[in-house]
């Protein structure tokens, strides 16, 4: 294998592997994963057209933020595989930063909220989640008995998705550049949803699931996040298949 990578590596002329430890691929070498897997879908795809195989299923790579995992990706993905022959490998990224994964070769498609494409990536909006900064009655009573003041949202506890959330702190500077409020970390949209709905923190909770959470009253005017969804531009049946699913889907999203 280390032969074979080093003889690649002198045809191109470029490095595709930082060899440390873990084995890393370089930007160079990324394109050329994100290749192969490219062409290894349209064998799969031609496969798929030429000689048909009963009980041979196609494998789809997509990179999907937490919110649209938990609310509304999962039923489309799902009437989608029960009549095509598809799989699918998740992969949960922040919408900030699925994109990324699109770069590195890891996925076919992700839903994103880059709306500038990625090199070799055709985008298309898909919809807008309204988020909105939530807590709990007795949690506003306590902590914001004079509305959402700088002091207030220094101090009052608040929940995070993952160290890649960026949300909240949006949310805290637009009332306090220099807040630096108590901090809980809940790594799961649903969980997030109901760290809140217990009182645990305020968080900027979904509309979507925020109605699965009828004892949550909002703190302050919400923020929509745009969200697309970018592809690999080609010209793959099973691709189209699954945007055309999600296109169909996202119309429920709010």
């Amino acid at each position: 294998m280390s032969q074979r990578v080093k003889a690649i590596e002198s045809q191109l002329g470029r490095v595709l592997l930082r060899r440390g430890k873990p084995v890393t691929a370089t930007e160079s070498g990324q394109a050329v994963v994100r290749l192969a897997r490219q062409v290894e879908l349209l064998q799969r795809d031609a496969r798929a057209a030429l000689q048909p195989a009963e009980g041979e299923l196609t494998s789809i790579a997509l990179a999907v933020n937490g919110d649209s995992l938990a609310t509304w990706i999962l039923p489309a993905l799902a009437r989608l595989s029960a009549v095509h022959p598809l799989v699918f490998d998740l992969h949960r990224e922040d919408q900030a930063h699925s994109a990324e994964l699109l770069r590195q070769g890891a996925v076919m498609a992700a839903v994103t909220s880059e709306a500038a494409p990625v090199q070799g990536c055709v985008v298309t909006p898909l919809a807008r989640m309204r988020y909105r900064p939530m807590a709990t009655a007795a949690f506003r009573r306590r902590w914001f008995p004079h509305g959402v003041t700088a002091e207030a949202i220094s101090a009052a506890p608040v929940v995070e998705f993952d160290r890649k959330d960026d949300l909240q702190r949006d949310f805290v500077r637009s009332v306090h550049p220099g807040a630096r409020p108590p901090q809980h970390f809940v790594p799961a949209s649903a969980e997030f949803a109901a760290a809140v709905a217990l009182g645990l923190g305020w968080g900027m909770v979904p509309a979507m699931q925020a109605e699965e959470h009828p004892g949550l009253e909002p703190l302050a005017d919400g923020v929509d996040v745009p969200l697309y969804w970018q592809q690999w531009a080609l010209d793959s049946p099973a691709l189209a298949l699954v945007a055309e699913a999600l296109r169909e889907a996202a119309r429920s999203v709010h």
